[in-house]
C-alpha cells in the first residue's frame, strides 16, 4: 500500500446535511481531505471509479440500495457511519472488511480517533520491505484498540461541534430545540443540548420555552443576531 500525501475520502449518504457535517468533520482531521459526496449507491460507484479514493465513509440506508452491497466493489477502505445498528448489518460489515463501524450520532471526536488510527495504521504498513509479526501485530492495535473510557473531546473538535450548532441557528427561521439542531448536525441531543447550554452562558444565544399540550416545557433556542462569532 502506497501512502499518499492526504487520505482522500467520498463521503456518502442519502442526507445532504448530514454528508456535509461529516464532510467538515473529515476535513477538520489533520491527513484527510474529502473528495466528493454522493447520495446514492450508484452516485458511489460512479464517483468512486472517478476519483479513486482512498477511503469511503459509507451508509447503509441508501435510497436505491444497501451500501452493505457496495462492499468490495469500491476498491477502497471503508469505514461505516450509518444508523444501522443491527447484529445482521454489523456481521456483514465486519466480514465485508470494514475499518472501523461508527453508528449514528457520534461526535467529531470519535470520528476524528477513528480516522487518526486508520491514518496511523497506513503509515505503519505503508512501508516497504518485510514486516515482521510484531510489526503488524502493533499496526492492528493502532487500528482496533480499545477507544477506552469516554472522555471530553479535543478542544480542536469541541470548537468544530460548537460552530456547527452556531451555523445551525444562524440558518434556523426560528427557535430550535436541542433535539432539531442535533438530528440536523448529526450528534445526539444530550450533547447539542450541552454546547447550546454553553453558548447561552456566554450570552451567544437567546433561550425561551416551548409549550406543549401535555409534559414539560421544553428549551428552545434562537442565535442573537448581534453575536459575532
Amino acid at each position: 500500500m502506497s501512502e499518499p500525501a492526504e487520505i482522500s475520502v467520498l463521503v456518502v449518504d442519502d442526507d445532504f446535511r448530514v454528508a456535509e457535517v461529516h464532510s467538515q468533520l473529515v476535513r477538520a482531521v489533520p491527513g484527510f481531505r474529502v473528495a466528493g459526496r454522493a447520495g446514492s449507491a450508484a452516485e458511489a460507484r460512479a464517483m468512486a471509479a472517478e476519483l479513486r479514493p482512498d477511503l469511503v465513509l459509507l451508509d447503509v440506508y441508501l435510497p436505491d440500495e444497501s451500501g452493505l452491497n457496495l462492499l468490495g466493489q469500491l476498491e477502497a477502505d471503508v469505514i461505516l457511519a450509518t444508523a444501522a445498528a443491527d447484529a445482521e448489518s454489523v456481521r456483514t460489515a465486519l466480514s465485508g472488511g470494514v475499518y472501523h463501524y461508527l453508528i449514528k450520532p457520534f461526535t467529531g471526536a470519535h470520528l476524528a480517533e477513528r480516522l487518526t488510527a486508520y491514518l496511523r495504521f497506513r503509515k505503519q504498513i505503508g512501508v516497504s520491505g518485510h514486516l515482521s509479526q510484531a510489526d503488524i501485530d502493533e499496526a492492528l492495535r493502532t487500528l482496533y484498540g480499545a477507544p477506552g473510557t469516554p472522555r471530553p473531546a479535543k478542544r480542536g473538535h469541541a470548537q468544530i461541534t460548537s460552530q456547527l450548532v452556531m451555523e445551525a441557528l444562524e440558518r434556523s427561521d426560528g427557535p430550535r430545540s436541542a433535539a432539531e439542531i442535533g438530528t440536523e448536525i448529526g450528534i445526539s441531543r444530550t450533547t447539542a443540548q450541552r454546547y447550546l447550554a454553553s453558548l447561552a452562558q456566554a450570552g451567544k444565544v437567546r433561550v425561551t420555552l416551548r409549550y406543549g399540550s401535555t409534559g414539560r416545557p421544553e428549551h428552545e433556542y434562537a442565535w442573537r443576531p448581534d453575536q459575532a462569532r
